[in-house]
């Protein structure tokens, strides 16, 4: 995943992504597992994640991970007093290990401020694409525990551990993020070749051998999360260049330039996970397939539901990784997201990148109380959801309450507060005769009446500007 730097294309009020593409309209595959299934019901439902990008790179309060990447794109500029050469800056970037001391770690903190937002689930960097490792591996020095790193000798220097056993607490769904690629390791980039671009710099099938402990490397450092982390439910692999020749899509700009078969046995490495996992849930992002169980459109909302699992994961600010003044979505624009999401049927895994000294900005705090705010009036209509037909007409998205003949009706704000119409048409076709409806957050009655095309529901004048309401009113109706 890298930074954006292009300004965001918007469609209908929703971010369209520059950065992983993804082809959404290949067939899914799915797992074949009812337990696998079933927990991917169960992770539907919950509709709104964590996601956290946090590495040594949060001291350069630079892109994780690409600066070190020999591609001349936006995201992977060099900057600042180590720039002007390659091996120069990549020798001082992985120096940063010696001065990562995030004393300001708590993740007790971070699970207070999730939930009380409505989040329910999280997924954690475990190691990015520079091979650092956010977790005590024994397959490499390069790690968070090392003695090199001063926070080894913090008692929960451990971090993914401590992340994972903190939020497990509180009954979130557990996601291991985890890089494919690993630009560290000499059986990813030799150094007997320069690196040419974000992909292995040899052959693998001229240097079997070399891949092969490539291979048994990566395979071993996820059996090591599977083993030693307590219940993981989610296995969120990233770098979809890392895949068999086979599974290119040339429609797909990047995959254009994977020139070699970069095979790691995803049967062995999912069999593995679910052994020790039972229903573990993979996501191969981008590598569609049986272990792209399901998809993940980055920093993109789709225009229509899809007819399979899927997740949008988009930053809180600008960037996946922290960035001192980084520029923070408003709550308005967050909640907004959510409801666009989820009434194409999909969840949001919203990001929040930790700074060099273990804690969030304070702004990614105030954002959140504010989403708790709107979540505790609103979140019966955002869980345990569907999409329903027509998905949403001008600014008003629909949901479905599962197992019940319950829709309900957002209607986004253009400010921050609620000001209602004398009237609001929901268009709903073919739906059964209305029983009730009311505004949610409000226990005023409502008044509305049956028309061709869907409801028309008259607001009092009183609650047309003084509903208290913020950024969506959602209207409850039942039938």
């Amino acid at each position: 995943m890298k930074r954006l730097f292009t300004a965001f294309l918007l469609v209908f009020g929703c971010i369209k992504a520059f950065g992983q593409q993804h082809n959404m309209s290949k067939q899914y595959v799915p797992a074949g597992d009812p337990v696998v299934e079933q927990k991917i019901a169960n992770w539907q439902d919950l509709k709104f994640g964590l996601f956290m990008h946090w590495g040594t790179y949060s001291q350069w309060g630079v892109v994780e991970s690409w600066s070190i990447c020999p591609e001349d794109e936006g995201w992977t500029q060099r900057r600042g007093p180590y720039g002007a050469t390659y091996n120069g800056y990549k020798a001082a970037y992985e120096n940063l290990q010696t001065t990562f001391n995030p004393t300001k770690f708590n993740p007790e903190k971070w699970v207070k401020a999730a939930k009380d937002a409505g989040m329910k689930y999280v997924i954690f960097t475990t190691k990015h694409h520079d091979g650092f490792c956010m977790f005590d591996t024994k397959e490499t020095d390069y790690k968070i525990t090392s003695s090199k790193t001063p926070f080894s000798s913090n008692p929960r220097s451990n971090v993914t551990k401590e992340i994972f056993n903190a939020f497990r607490k509180d009954n979130f769904m557990i996601g291991a993020y985890f890089s494919k690629p690993d630009w560290h390791t000499e059986n990813y980039w030799w150094p007997y070749f320069p690196p040419k671009d974000r992909n292995v710099n040899y052959d693998p099938k001229k240097y079997p051998e070399r891949w092969q402990k490539f291979k048994d490397f990566t395979y071993n450092q996820i059996s090591e999360l599977m083993s030693d982390y307590g219940k993981v439910d989610i296995l969120w692999l990233d770098g979809g260049w890392v895949r068999p020749k086979t599974s290119v899509d040339t429609s797909i700009d990047w995959q254009r330039g994977i020139k070699f078969d970069q095979d790691i046995d995803m049967p062995k490495i999912a069999a593995m996970g679910r052994q020790k996992q039972p229903g573990l849930i993979v996501v191969d992002r981008t590598v569609a397939g049986k272990y792209e169980n399901y998809t993940t459109p980055e920093q993109e909302v789709p225009e229509v539901p899809l007819d399979h699992p899927w997740e949008s994961c988009i930053t809180m600010g600008n960037s996946w990784s922290y960035v001192p003044g980084d520029h923070y979505k408003s709550v308005q624009k967050i909640v907004q997201l959510l409801v666009k999401i989820v009434s194409r049927g999909g969840n949001l895994l919203m990001n929040i990148g930790p700074g060099p000294d273990g804690d969030w900005d304070p702004v990614a705090y105030e954002r959140l109380q504010g989403i708790s705010r709107w979540m505790k009036i609103n979140g019966e209509g955002i869980y345990a959801s569907q999409s329903v037909a027509p998905y949403s007409t001008g600014n008003i998205y629909y949901t479905k309450a599962k197992n019940s003949n319950t829709i309900y009706a957002f209607a986004l704000s253009d400010e921050e507060k609620v000001v209602l119409p004398a009237t609001v048409l929901v268009k709903l076709k073919d739906i059964k005769k209305v029983k009730k409806v009311t505004l949610l957050g409000s226990t005023q009655s409502l008044k509305w009446k049956q028309v061709s095309d869907g409801i028309d529901i008259s607001i009092p004048t009183k609650l047309q500007q003084a509903s208290g309401l913020n950024e969506a009113a959602g209207f409850k109706i039942v039938y």
